[in-house]
C-alpha cells in the first residue's frame, strides 16, 4: 500500500456509529480527536495488511509437515473454533485424522489453549457421560444391555447393537453439535459393556415371551415398546413390563387384540379337515405362549396344493410374525441356533427329509439343549447358544423318521384343497389381518384360563411332553374342545406316529414281524442282526442306513425302544450278560395279543414296488414258518406233518436256564434269560 497523509488515508472512511461497532473494537467518539493526533506527526504510514488464517489448507499443509498442525497459533485457532462452530473444528479435525495427524495427541493441547478443565475430556468421555442416563444391566451370560429413553419410550438394546449406538450417536450431536468418531464410540462401548457387567444387576432377557412373577408378558413389538400382561385374571396392554425384551431383525408388530373373539375364524384360515387337527394345531399355537419348553414339533405334510406353507405361517402370524416366517433347511447347527438366538417360533418350509444331525438338533431345541462354538478361530473362548423354541416343520413326504424326533412331534396330514376352494394369496393375507385381533384376544383367553387351572390340575396319566400335555389341557379342556379331548387326540396322533416310524424303520419293522408270534427272543446281538437281515431282506440289510456291526444294531435297538415298548406294540428289548457273554433279550407283552395296529407291516413285503418279498424269499424261510404252525413244544411235526428240522441255535423259552439239566444247581438260573449251551437238547425253537 503507498504511503500516504493521515487525513487522505482517513478520508472517505465512513464513521461509526455506536451500533455499527465491529466485535472487539471500542468505538471512538469523535473522531476528530484521531484524526488531530494522526496530523500531528505529518509522516506517511502504511496500514498493514490483515495476518493469514493458520486454519486455511491445514490438513494439506499438515500432510507436507506435521508439526504445522502443532504451532501455537493452529492450537489457539483450533481452541477458539471449537468454542465459535463445533461443526467445522470437527470437519478440519477430521481432515487431520485423514491426513495422518494423531489428533488424539493434538486435543489435549486444545483444551489447555481453550482453559476449559471440562473441555479436556476426550471424546469417548463425552459419551460416556451421555450414556449415564442409560440403565445398564446384563443377563445370566454376562451380556450387556441398556434401558434407554427415546421420548417418553422405554427401550431396551445390547449394549453392543445398532440400535444403541444410533441413540448413543444422536444424543452426541445434540448435546455437542458434532459426531464423535469411530475410535471413540468404540472405546465408550467397551467401559459401558464393562459397567454393564461388573457394576450393574443381573436381570433376565426374553424374546418376544416373557413371564415374571407369575405372570406372563406377550411383546407386541409396536413402536411403543407395549407389551400384553396375562395372568390368572385376565390380559391387558401394559407400556413398561416388569420384564426386558430384545428384539431381532425381522420381527413385526402383533395387533392390538381384541375382546371377546373366538378361534372359529382361525379354523377358516386353516385347511382343516378333522377337529383332531384343529385341536392339536391350538395346542400347538397354546404352548408357544410359555416363555420356555419343552415344547412340541409341529410336523405338516401333504402334497402339492395343500397349503402347507399358508398353514404354518398363519399359525406362527398369530403369536411371533416375521418378515420371513419361512426359512430354508440350515447347513449347520450354528446357523440353527444363531436362527433360534433371532426368533421366537422356527418354521421350516418345504422339507425333503432330515439327516440326522439336524433331527437331533431338533430335537435339543424341542426340549432343551446347547451349542457352543468358538468365538474366534484365533483363540479359545466359546459362544455358548442356549434355547428352546416351538418349531415347526412342512414338506410333502413323511419328513420325520426318527423316534426321538418323532416323540415329540405332533403329525398333521393336510388334503389337497378343491380347485372351487382356492383363495388368491393377497386374499388370505387381507383375511389374516382382519382376524388376528380377535384370534389373539382369543388365545389370551385361553392362556389366562390355563394360568387360573394349572395349579390344581392333574391328569389321569402323564404322556411324553408331560409340560405340554398338562398346559394345553389346562388352557382348553372344557373350553375349546370337551373335557379330556386334547389327550385323546394327542394320544390317538401319537399311536398313528408310532406306526409310521416302525413302518419306515427296517430294524423296528424286523423286530416286530420277529416277535409277531413270540413271546421271547434271546441271543446275541450277532444272531439278532443276521435273523432280522434275513426278515428285512437282502436290499434293507446292505442299505447305509442298516447297522454294519453288533454295536450298531444295539444302539439302533436303544433309539427305537421307547416306540417298541409302547402299548399298541409291546416289545422290550433287555441287554444283558452272563458267563456266555452279551445278550439281547426280546419280550413281549401278554397285554398285546395281536399287532393289527401296525398291520401294515405285516404286509411289508408287498411292497418294494411290487418285487418278491423282502424278507429273502427263501424256501427255507416258508418252511419255518409252516413249522411253527404246529410246533408248539419245539418237537414233533409241522402243519404239513412233516418232520421237523434240528433245532436253531436260539432258545426262545420262558425260563431258557431253569430247563438246563447242566445249571440245575444254579439258583439264579430260573431269573436269567441266556442261550443255549451246544450240548442242551431241551430247548424251544427259535422264531421265524
Amino acid at each position: 500500500m503507498n504511503p500516504q497523509t493521515p487525513r487522505a488515508a482517513l478520508a472517505g472512511i465512513k464513521r461509526l456509529e455506536p451500533s455499527e461497532t465491529l466485535p472487539g473494537v471500542k468505538a471512538v467518539d469523535p473522531p476528530a480527536v484521531v484524526l488531530d493526533a494522526l496530523e500531528a506527526d505529518a509522516a506517511p504510514f502504511t496500514i498493514a495488511a490483515a495476518p493469514p488464517d493458520p486454519l486455511a489448507d491445514l490438513a494439506e499443509r499438515a500432510k507436507a509437515d506435521p508439526a504445522a498442525a502443532f504451532s501455537d497459533d493452529v492450537i489457539e485457532a483450533l481452541a477458539e473454533l471449537r468454542a465459535e462452530d463445533r461443526g467445522r473444528f470437527e470437519a478440519i479435525r477430521a481432515a487431520l485424522k485423514r491426513a495422518g495427524i494423531r489428533v488424539t495427541a493434538l486435543d489435549p493441547l486444545i483444551c489447555t489453549a481453550a482453559g476449559d478443565e471440562g473441555a479436556r475430556q476426550t471424546q469417548a468421555d463425552l459419551l460416556i457421560e451421555i450414556a449415564a442416563e442409560a440403565e445398564l444391566f446384563h443377563d445370566r451370560d454376562k451380556r450387556a444391555f441398556a434401558d434407554i429413553r427415546v421420548g417418553d419410550v422405554r427401550e431396551t438394546w445390547p449394549v453392543k447393537s445398532t440400535g444403541f449406538r444410533r441413540w448413543l450417536g444422536r444424543a452426541f450431536y445434540k448435546k455437542h453439535g458434532g459426531a464423535p468418531n469411530s475410535d471413540a464410540m468404540a472405546s465408550a462401548i467397551a467401559v459401558l459393556e464393562a459397567k454393564a457387567h461388573y457394576d450393574a444387576p443381573e436381570r433376565p432377557i426374553f424374546l418376544r415371551v416373557g413371564e415374571h412373577d407369575s405372570r406372563l408378558y406377550l411383546d407386541l413389538c409396536n413402536d411403543a415398546w407395549q407389551a400384553i400382561e396375562i395372568d390368572a385374571a385376565g390380559w391387558r396392554v401394559v407400556s413398561e413390563p416388569p420384564c426386558r425384551f430384545r428384539r431381532a431383525p425381522g420381527m413385526l408388530p402383533l395387533p392390538e387384540p381384541a375382546r371377546g373373539g373366538t378361534l372359529n375364524s382361525l379354523r377358516e384360515l386353516l385347511n382343516i379337515s378333522t377337529d383332531q387337527q384343529f385341536t392339536l394345531s391350538v395346542a400347538w399355537l397354546l404352548a408357544t405362549f410359555r416363555p420356555s419348553g419343552p415344547y412340541p414339533v409341529l410336523i405338516v405334510s401333504g402334497e402339492h396344493g395343500s397349503a402347507k406353507m399358508s398353514f404354518v405361517s398363519t399359525l406362527r402370524a398369530m403369536i411371533d410374525p416375521n418378515s420371513t416366517p419361512m426359512r430354508s433347511t440350515p447347513r449347520e447347527d450354528r446357523d440353527l441356533f444363531v436362527s433360534a438366538t433371532n426368533a421366537h417360533v422356527l418354521a421350516f418350509d418345504n422339507l425333503s427329509g432330515l439327516p440326522g444331525w439336524l433331527s437331533d438338533a431338533l430335537c435339543r431345541l424341542s426340549t432343551g439343549g446347547g451349542f457352543s462354538t468358538r468365538q474366534l478361530y484365533s483363540d479359545a473362548d466359546e459362544i455358548l447358544f442356549d434355547a428352546m423354541r416351538p418349531i415347526a416343520l412342512n414338506g410333502i413326504e413323511d419328513i420325520v423318521s426318527r423316534p426321538d424326533l418323532a416323540d415329540r412331534g405332533l403329525f398333521l396330514a393336510l388334503a389337497a384343497i378343491l380347485e372351487a376352494d382356492r383363495k388368491t394369496d393377497k386374499g388370505m393375507r387381507a383375511a389374516i389381518e382382519t382376524a388376528r385381533p380377535a384370534i389373539l384376544g382369543a388365545l389370551l383367553d385361553a392362556v389366562s384360563r390355563g394360568l387360573r387351572r394349572l395349579p390344581g390340575l392333574t391328569l389321569p396319566a402323564l404322556p411324553r411332553m408331560a409340560d405340554f400335555a398338562v398346559w394345553a389341557s389346562a388352557c382348553g379342556d372344557g373350553a375349546l374342545w370337551p373335557e379330556g379331548g386334547f389327550l385323546l387326540a394327542f394320544n390317538a396322533n401319537r399311536a398313528a406316529a408310532i406306526g409310521d416310524v416302525i413302518e419306515a424303520d427296517a430294524v423296528a419293522s424286523a423286530v416286530v414281524k420277529l416277535m409277531a408270534d413270540a413271546a421271547e427272543w434271546t441271543g446275541t446281538a450277532g444272531m439278532l442282526r443276521q435273523r432280522l437281515g434275513e426278515i428285512a431282506g437282502e436290499a434293507a440289510a446292505k442299505a447305509r442306513t442298516w447297522p454294519g456291526n453288533d454295536r450298531a444294531l444295539a444302539g439302533k435297538l436303544r433309539r427305537i425302544a421307547p416306540f417298541l415298548r409302547s402299548p399298541s406294540v409291546g416289545i422290550e428289548a433287555i441287554p444283558g450278560r452272563n458267563h456266555g457273554g452279551r445278550y439281547i433279550h426280546l419280550r413281549r407283552s401278554p397285554t398285546v395279543g395281536n399287532f393289527a395296529s401296525l398291520a401294515s407291516l405285516a404286509s411289508q413285503e408287498q411292497k418294494n414296488c411290487g418285487n418278491p418279498p423282502v424278507s429273502g424269499g427263501s424256501s427255507r424261510d416258508a418252511k419255518r414258518d409252516a413249522n411253527l404252525a404246529g410246533d408248539a413244544n419245539g418237537f414233533g411235526r409241522d402243519a404239513n406233518g412233516d418232520a421237523n428240522p434240528p433245532p436253531d441255535p436260539v432258545c426262545v423259552t420262558d425260563k431258557p436256564l431253569e430247563t438246563l439239566a447242566g445249571d440245575a444247581s444254579d439258583a439264579n438260573d430260573a431269573n436269567s434269560p441266556t442261550f443255549p449251551t451246544p450240548e442242551s437238547t431241551h430247548t424251544r425253537r427259535g422264531v421265524v
